[in-house]
């Protein structure tokens, strides 16, 4: 896995049986809004999370957080705080798409 601070996704493994992503994110970086492609585990390592699920307004969750996301949640994961954000994303099962 690599370690600093650029914005990065890092596919550390991705097999039939799980996905495991590093992410990491600056301030107003994140990802696309998407549908969860299957259950998600994050783990917020540093920062702060803000998260919004399906029609929920944006959370926040700091360092040490674990979600548990379900299959087909509408997810929308931003870093809105200065402090860098970084993640770890695990998909269980692996998506089969």
């Amino acid at each position: 896995m690599s370690i600093g601070n650029d914005r990065l996704v890092e596919k550390v493994i991705q097999d039939e049986n799980v996905h495991y992503i590093h992410m990491v994110f600056n301030q107003d970086e994140g990802l696309p809004e998407h549908f969860s492609n299957s259950t998600v585990y994050m783990t917020v390592l540093r920062g702060t999370l803000s998260i919004g699920l399906d029609e929920q307004k944006i959370n926040k969750y700091y360092a040490g957080t674990v979600l548990k996301i379900p299959f087909n949640t509408k997810m929308n994961v931003k870093n809105l705080d200065a402090e860098v954000l970084e993640l770890i994303v695990v998909k269980a099962p692996a998506p089969q798409n």
